[in-house]
């Protein structure tokens, strides 16, 4: 019986690191590259945080072009990657597809709904976050003018633009500028171009401009900073990119919707269905370190907080751009 025991505690020994081999995670970042300072750089992180926390490698791939989408998305399933998470609005078509043929496989979607047993849809309310930044955006303004640089002209960034607005106007703007990069990919991953209607905005008069644009937000913060106006950056904490001339960053934790995906797929705890995140889940925020704390007054940093608090409450309510394309503010 003694022999027994011990064969049955060796055999569970074995178990346990043999169901994490099992786990096989992925990565498909989307249009712009995981080095973009934004959106795909966020996702890779919360998989280097993973890494690191349990020793378990994952693979990535970064697509040149639309065409590569099913391509890669099919290559991971068929070589055993579990769970394989994709980064961004642009995946949905491709999933609907590919998932069905792989009803084994874990798929995650970062910003889109996919509605498949195997798919885990993870998207954010980002216009809560961006009410938050355009309540700093308007106080933080000299002329009570700002401005708004969107990335790819669809209803997702212009839920961001809605709620800056919403707050801006809450705070005291008076007017907030607003241009989109373009209506395709390409707008996601050109800086100049962003730098170019970030001067637009500021010769009109904006003296804080906030980008949600990808890896064109770059070009929008070199360009506030150049002209010695404040930017707000978004997705990952851009704060340091200006040290001192961003006012903040409209953080949105993409990096936790991909953590989660892989650690709950190695816990075996991995479900299907639409993970929907705001300011009470902790998916989007403001960012302060030290790179802007010298730019938020505590009497801004006591209106963003009463902000943050009424909108988790539900006595402010943030309109919702995507829920009649139209914004009220």
């Amino acid at each position: 019986m003694k022999r027994f025991v011990l064969g049955l505690l060796a055999a569970t020994a074995f178990t346990v690191p043999a169901l994490a081999e099992d786990i096989k995670p992925a990565i498909i970042y989307d249009l712009g590259g995981k080095f973009d300072k934004s959106f795909n750089e966020s996702a890779f992180n919360g998989a280097e945080k993973f890494k690191a926390e349990s020793g378990i490698e994952y693979r990535d791939f970064e697509i040149q072009n639309d065409a590569q989408r099913e391509q890669a998305l099919r290559k991971f399933a068929e070589d055993g990657n579990n769970p394989i998470v994709m980064a961004g609005f642009s995946w949905a078509a491709t999933l609907e597809k590919v998932s069905a043929d792989f009803p084994e496989t874990k798929f995650a979607i970062i910003d889109m709904v996919v509605d498949k047993p195997n798919v885990r849809s993870v998207v954010y309310k980002e216009q809560e976050g961006s009410y938050v930044v355009g309540v700093l955006a308007a106080m933080a303004s000299q002329s009570k003018k700002v401005g708004f640089v969107g990335g790819m002209d669809i209803p997702l960034i212009r839920r961001f633009g809605c709620g800056y607005v919403g707050g801006a106007k809450a705070a005291g703007a008076t007017d907030v500028i607003q241009n989109m990069t373009g209506d395709t990919p390409a707008a996601w991953n050109d800086p100049t171009k962003g730098g170019e209607i970030a001067k637009s905005q500021i010769d009109q008069g904006a003296d804080v401009v906030y980008a949600a644009a990808g890896g064109t937000g770059v070009g929008v913060l070199q360009a506030a900073a150049d002209a010695g106006k404040l930017g707000i950056g978004v997705d990952s904490n851009q704060n340091g990119l200006q040290p001192g001339k961003i006012l903040t960053s409209m953080v949105k934790r993409v990096d936790v919707a991909v953590y989660n995906a892989f650690t709950d797929a190695k816990n075996g705890k991995f479900t299907p269905g639409i993970n929907d995140l705001g300011l009470k889940e902790g998916g989007v925020d403001y960012a302060m370190d030290d790179n802007n704390k010298a730019l938020v007054t505590p009497e801004m940093a006591a209106a963003a907080e009463k902000a943050k608090a009424d909108i988790i409450a539900g006595t402010i309510k943030v309109h919702d751009y995507m829920s009649d394309n139209s914004c009220p503010y």
